[in-house]
């Protein structure tokens, strides 16, 4: 063992090196292109062009969907924000997906539900539909009461009762800007290409001040794990999928919030049931029908606007078993798609994305276990180059410490920054924290989760919330 030690250390060296150096340079690559993007949107706003997108009889209607499952917490909250965005035609459909709580019946009380006839099933196979509620308050209001079967089956199910030719699909916990669906059909109807779905900025809601489902004040919470997480959120956003959109080689539009083109949808079979990561697979997917039929004048397009707020998880349990589910889902479509590995067929997405994904999202985290694990056998066995160990450990933390700044410098160039001086600092000196504790169990995490995938472990789980209605 010990004759092996030097070579072992040497090769680790070298892979460490590179590892480093491409990850950060890839980084720096899409972040300044990034700055790019943000500063040309941001000159778009200041000559605006929203509000005739919101009331032009010309631009096309939306169905929002909402997948709910147990969300009697803040369910109600959520579809009155729905009911009340800047927008001129658009349906609000809520899928009970077999609740065991009270949401279907918050919904009733809430919004005057009353029964409607069930029509044909659809052109997506789902769980059966038990009922369809349509409101006496609300008249583009629709609440599908259906059998558990998941977040895929149940958002299967509001596509076949959809009527417009874009849907939204929006988690049962977030809230929404009032111009989010103008943000998000604007480069569908003024770009020169045929987008068939875009995303959006989705912006941690804990500590915000809510108001009759609105955010009417942006407030940062005083819990460290939330710090961290928005900070992730600006740099995997602003940095990574702005960047990455610029090459039209986006693999994943947030399930919390995206707009898609619905016939495209509909041609792949809808959404997969029984996959964790539902929205990287539907993109991915996506990508692949459309090059698959030839056609590769379309985009998947995301625009860096905070158009949707969300709660992301306080405790370190709720945080276990998201992450883990993340990256479970991410190697799951990895692994489905793998023709697209260094395929020039698949364009930037092939020889660029899915690439860089694979290696440094999906199984890069080894290659950091390998370090750790690396670094503290040569510590014990005394045959660590110190002036390199340093060196290499001061350079990884400096480049993460500048990429989180990035992405909150990012976040402060986009509308809704947060409007206090201390909070920009107390932001700045997270990023740099950040790479001292949070990133190493963060690693932790997803090596579980990649546990949970090679043995098929784990499930949703439960995510306990709070609900944005209390938020302070």
């Amino acid at each position: 063992m010990s004759g092996l030690a030097p070579g072992l250390i040497y090769v680790t060296d070298v892979v460490l090196v590179y590892y480093l150096f491409i990850f950060n340079g890839v980084y720096l690559i899409v972040s300044l292109l990034a700055f790019q993007t943000v500063y040309r949107h941001l000159l778009r706003r200041i000559y605006g062009g929203y509000d005739q997108l919101s009331r032009s009889p010309l631009t096309p209607p939306i169905s929002i969907i909402v997948p709910a499952c147990n969300e009697e917490v803040g369910i109600a909250l959520t579809i009155n924000n729905l009911l009340h965005l800047d927008y001129m035609r658009y349906e609000v459909i809520v899928v009970n997906d077999g609740s065991r709580d009270r949401t279907l019946a918050e919904l009733k009380q809430a919004f005057r539900l009353y029964p409607e006839e069930v029509e044909d099933a659809g052109r997506l196979s789902t769980r059966p539909v038990r009922q369809v509620y349509k409101s006496s308050t609300h008249h583009n209001l629709t609440v599908v009461d259906k059998e558990n079967g998941g977040k895929s089956d149940a958002l299967n199910a509001g596509l076949n009762v959809s009527l417009h030719p874009y849907f939204c699909c929006v988690d049962a916990d977030v809230i929404l800007e009032p111009d989010a669906l103008q943000s998000v059909i604007q480069p569908i109807i003024e770009s020169d290409r045929r987008v068939i779905a875009v995303g959006g900025i989705i912006r941690v809601a804990n500590g915000c001040r809510v108001e009759k489902g609105r955010v009417v004040e942006v407030v940062m919470s005083t819990n460290p794990l939330v710090v961290f997480q928005i900070i992730e959120y600006f740099r995997a956003f602003l940095c990574g999928r702005t960047g990455f959109s610029r090459f039209n080689a986006l693999m994943i539009i947030s399930g919390a919030f995206g707009v898609f083109e619905k016939d495209p949808i509909l041609a792949i079979g809808g959404y997969r049931p029984g996959t964790v990561g539902e929205d990287m697979d539907l993109v991915t997917r996506l990508h692949h029908h459309m090059r698959k039929q030839g056609d590769s004048d379309y985009a998947i397009k995301f625009v860096p606007d905070p158009v949707c707020w969300t709660e992301v998880p306080a405790t370190l349990a709720v945080l276990s078993r998201q992450r883990r589910r993340w990256q479970k889902g991410c190697l799951e479509v990895l692994g489905q798609h793998d023709e697209m590995f260094l395929n020039p067929r698949y364009g930037a997405l092939g020889m660029f994305a899915y690439p860089f994904i694979l290696i440094f999202e999906g199984w890069g985290v080894f290659i950091e276990l390998l370090g750790y694990v690396v670094f503290a056998w040569s510590c014990w066995r005394g045959t660590i180059s110190t002036d390199f160990a340093l060196a290499f450990f001061a350079a990884a933390f400096l480049c993460g410490m500048v990429l989180s700044l990035t992405g909150v410098l990012l976040g402060e160039m986009t509308p809704r920054p947060y409007p206090r001086y201390r909070q920009w600092f107390a932001l700045t000196i997270y990023a740099c924290l950040e790479n001292f504790g949070y990133r190493q169990l963060t690693s932790v995490l997803r090596i579980l989760g990649t546990w949970d995938y090679v043995f098929n472990l784990g499930s949703w789980g439960h995510m306990e919330r709070q609900g944005l209605a209390q938020k302070k």
